[in-house]
């Protein structure tokens, strides 16, 4: 039994979901989602709530069944509040600066990063070493921040680069000298 797939979605006030046949519709303050999900759940708007139901006891059909709620929930809170995360770059003369519809990154390497920014994706630089990402598709906000991470991942003997806002990073000893 999905204990997640089984809770009730609250919509809220400013938000209109639009169910067509498997295409779920949301609409809100932030913005507007799209998406087509499996035949083997089914989507119910009633009054203020979504509630997802399997058809079967199968394994897929159990499966899908907290995967779609989750995903729907992440559409509704997406359209009325949104999504961000927090980035911190450490090192020295390590940077971030955006250009246009670009993000630039200079990150110790011999040429600066040109990060192109997605489609509904807003990141602001603070101070030239952190960045917030936000935008209402947490799928893409979340692959953006990992991607912007992958360029420059924080290493564990100086804690140089590119980290989310509360990540730790387990320091390590260096190398000492042996005398003999």
């Amino acid at each position: 039994m999905s204990r997640i797939g089984n809770k009730p979605i609250a919509i809220p006030e400013k938000v209109k979901v639009t169910v067509a046949d498997r295409d779920v519709k949301v609409e809100g303050p932030k913005g507007t989602l799209e998406m087509s999900f499996t035949p083997h759940v089914e989507i119910d708007v009633e009054d203020t709530e979504i509630v997802v139901k399997r058809r079967s006891n199968a394994g897929r059909d159990k499966a899908f069944h907290g995967l779609t709620r989750s995903l729907l929930n992440n559409m509704v809170v997406g359209t009325s509040e949104g999504f961000e995360k927090k980035l911190e770059i450490n090192g020295v003369g390590f940077k971030a600066a955006l250009k246009g519809k670009s993000l630039t990154l200079n990150l110790g390497f011999s040429h600066p990063i040109d990060f192109p920014i997605p489609e509904g994706i807003k990141i602001e630089v603070e101070d030239n070493t952190k960045l917030k990402i936000s935008g209402i598709d947490k799928q893409v906000v979340g692959q953006c921040a990992a991607k912007i991470r992958s360029y420059y991942p924080p290493e564990p003997y100086k804690g140089k680069g590119v980290r989310y806002e509360n990540e730790i990073v387990r320091r390590k000893e260096g190398k000492t000298a042996q005398g003999k």
